[in-house]
């Protein structure tokens, strides 16, 4: 059954000892869940706090997010990035405050879950990636064999993580992740893994959640941020509050450029006869559609992988969004209502249905 006194120690809100703890102990700790998780501030365990409790999210400690967020904004509103300073080592992960000191990263997927092909596996992950890209000074490329900076891995129940730490099955914990510079990610295989559709668990949202604490981010109280704890499904708003992006670039400092690697260089004017860009990492953003394909774009043109991985010639953007700016920054398929939001800084340029404009 069901023990508060384990999930906030679990989480780091309550030491975790044998003896039982005091009542302005408990109350201390339970006002500390509330506030990261967007709840009355009451220090009592009512309904809404223990159903928030149960629902599932990214089992990473949440214990020094409170701090980790204070000095970040403090950081926003006098344009200095909060400097790390030396902690304890925990038990499981890395300490927080560590980072990369090297700004081309490579990435490596170990497995894959049995829900999906190796290849939207693959591009998912890919556009996860270059999410953080996109708003840092971060360059990621893929590696299929060898070593590599972040590993990702599917695994079920007791992974040598320790039995406190162990998989679940389905709902409760998705994944984990160790901060710098140990470069592992966790999911479990367990879950329902999918890329569009109601049911089941976004994989490209949970692994982009957890690409941020392999980077260094803690957990964010930000309703809206990727970094909050718990498990949102893609909606309309921005997949990147401001909380995240600020994070981010306090670790990493600012996008530079918008190709920072030639492993990434490509040529527009080949695009129609050699491999397209993605294969090599290289795209502006990439979404599903509502036939489980994926819809990769890359400057003025975009590409349609079918689920089998058969992609189509590219094909201008304002072709058939003509509504559209020249190049987009990020792409959204929203199973509610059918269309794709896309994105353009802080904006939303447009949305459309799938088979016409909107």
């Amino acid at each position: 059954s069901f023990c508060p006194q384990n999930f906030l120690e679990k989480y780091g809100y309550l030491d975790q000892t044998e003896h039982q703890h005091e009542a302005g102990e408990v109350k201390s700790a339970v006002r500390e869940f509330q506030w990261l998780s967007h709840l009355p501030v009451t220090g009592k365990l009512d309904s809404s706090t223990l159903e928030k409790m149960a629902e599932p999210r990214c089992s990473v400690r949440d214990s020094r997010s409170h701090r980790s967020w204070a000095r970040r904004v403090k950081g926003v509103f006098t344009g200095h990035a909060p400097t790390a300073r030396p902690r304890l080592r925990r038990k499981r992960f890395s300490h927080p405050g560590d980072k990369w000191y090297k700004r081309h990263l490579t990435y490596g997927i170990v497995n894959w879950p049995r829900q999906l092909s190796h290849e939207s596996v693959q591009l998912a992950v890919g556009a996860a990636f270059q999410l953080w890209s996109n708003v840092s000074g971060l360059v990621f490329q893929e590696v299929t064999r060898g070593p590599a900076d972040i590993r990702l891995a599917f695994y079920a129940g007791e992974h040598d993580d320790g039995l406190d730490n162990a998989f679940d099955g389905p709902g409760g914990a998705l994944a984990h992740a160790f901060f710098p510079r140990r470069g592992e990610a966790h999911f479990d295989m367990a879950e329902r893994w999918t890329l569009s559709g109601l049911k089941g668990h976004n994989l490209f949202l949970v692994v982009a959640h957890e690409i941020g604490h392999t980077l260094g981010l803690e957990h964010s109280p930000v309703r809206h941020a990727l970094m909050s704890p718990y498990y949102k499904k893609l909606g309309h708003a921005l997949l990147l509050s401001w909380d995240d992006v600020a994070a981010v670039q306090q670790l990493y400092g600012e996008r530079l450029s918008r190709v920072t690697s030639p492993a990434f260089d490509w040529d527009l004017h080949a695009a129609s006869s050699t491999r397209p860009p993605y294969c090599r990492g290289a795209f502006d953003a990439i979404t599903t559609d509502q036939d489980d394909g994926v819809l990769v774009f890359w400057g003025s043109l975009y590409w349609t992988v079918s689920p089998r991985g058969n992609a189509s010639r590219p094909a201008p953007l304002r072709q058939r969004w003509t509504r559209l700016p020249a190049a987009v920054e990020a792409a959204a398929f929203c199973p509610l209502d059918k269309k794709i939001y896309f994105f353009k800084g802080a904006q939303i340029p447009g949305s459309a249905v799938l088979r016409g404009q909107r």
